[in-house]
């Protein structure tokens, strides 16, 4: 039997459970698809501070409660522990979970699935298979959920932000932070944190080098390192945590066959976050892998209102591909309408020094502009306005960002 719902929100993440909470509250029948035991998503096992607005910043599981409650009291029917496989229909789900198996069809379909990180495995690292072998998550969620004993010294694959986060959470499982590795020239993150880390932490920090090998049976005894010169040398440890290399879980994208966009991995998306399937739309980290808890939050906000726009009007306007050139890595949304107001953001693969955004179509500028900082670092985020998509030809060919 096929149970009907206005709008079913796949992904129980900051996202998913903000565009539940604000169609909730205008009285839809709303259901949230969590397939871990509790919502929030990522920030549940962020045991940091800096979620929310300043000044009043909580903690990741504080954060997390808050949108899983608000999304409860809001009325929207947040299931967790249930997994969605597959596409019955155009907007219609085959799930499981506690309940059995079950088919959910919906008038809207809002994907919130979320990134993850490249395990070991997918990195093509080679060597034994012994424990003590993490991505953040999962290191993440040993400490601050489980209370699990992770080792006593530990290297970090990485040197970007959650790199950091890393170190900081394994250390405060009470283990010894060997090194830093990362094949990069520079550590990706502030430079006051990189700097924090190797004075007063005492962490080093190898750059251009690589780890080719882990080491031991049973445990993990060590990991074989290799430099851009040549060199190798072996860090011993019984802890490596393989941190950042992002991608979309768009498994559920993949199989219902929504077009893909070549920069992000995940589905393309217009201003309203409409995917290539009418009725279907996606938001959060399954679009930019990955962005903040706030950016989440705000398209989720955002995707909300687009899902009543189509309960109420059942619309989809074509859109014109929008295509983020070198240095440029990926800009999000990747479609574009003449009535999207949502600002796009965008990542750079290389350092940009006064970079100026030119905006064209079929030769013609529609918009120039000169982001705000000066220095722009490989993988900080740029902002995009939308102030010139009235100005996009709904017939024209495909839109180009580059950098002059």
């Amino acid at each position: 039997m096929t149970r009907q719902v206005d709008v079913l929100v796949v992904g129980g993440g900051p996202a998913g459970l903000v565009a539940a909470s604000l169609l909730a509250v205008t009285g839809a029948r709303v259901e949230v698809l969590e397939r871990e035991r509790r919502a929030g998503g990522v920030p549940r096992h962020c045991a940091h501070r800096g979620f929310g607005n300043w000044p009043r910043a909580l903690t990741g599981p504080a954060y997390a409660r808050l949108l899983a409650d608000a999304a409860v009291r809001a009325g929207a029917d947040v299931r967790t522990g249930v997994t969605a496989l597959d596409w019955a229909g155009p907007r219609t789900l085959t799930t499981v979970g506690p309940r059995g198996a079950q088919t959910l069809a919906a008038r809207a379909v809002v994907l919130a699935t979320g990134a993850r990180e490249r395990p070991r495995a997918a990195r093509l690292v080679p060597g034994t298979r012994p424990a003590g072998v993490y991505t953040t998550g999962e290191l993440q969620q040993a400490v601050h959920l489980y209370g699990q004993h992770i080792g006593t010294r530990v290297v970090i694959v990485g040197a970007e932000d959650v790199s950091y986060a890393a170190a900081d959470t394994a250390r405060t499982a009470g283990a010894d932070v060997v090194a830093l590795v990362t094949d990069r020239p520079r550590a990706h993150t502030a430079p006051a944190r990189a700097l924090d880390a190797r004075l007063r932490r005492r962490i080093p920090l190898l750059t251009g080098a690589t780890v080719t090998g882990l080491l031991g049976h049973g445990r993990l005894s060590g990991v074989r390192v290799r430099h851009r010169d040549g060199r190798t040398a072996t860090l011993p440890c019984d802890t490596v945590v393989f941190t950042g290399d992002f991608v979309p879980d768009h498994e559920l994208a993949r199989r219902g066959a929504l077009t893909l966009d070549a920069g992000t991995r995940g589905p393309g998306v217009d201003g309203a976050l409409r995917t290539s399937r009418p009725g279907v739309f996606a938001v959060g980290s399954l679009l930019h892998a990955v962005e903040s808890a706030g950016t989440a939050a705000r398209e989720g906000a955002y995707a909300a209102t687009a899902v009543r726009d189509w309960l109420t009007d059942a619309e989809w306007p074509a859109s014109v591909p929008l295509t983020a050139h070198a240095p440029l890595r990926r800009i999000v949304p990747n479609r574009v309408t003449p009535a999207d107001g949502l600002p796009y953001l965008l990542r750079t693969a290389a350092p940009l020094t006064r970079p100026v955004l030119q905006v064209t179509q079929n030769g013609r500028r529609l918009h120039r502009e000169r982001p705000g900082p000066r220095t722009v670092p490989p993988d900080r985020p740029l902002t995009l306005p939308a102030c010139w998509t009235h100005r996009v030809d709904p017939r024209g060919g495909p839109v180009h960002v580059t950098v002059v």
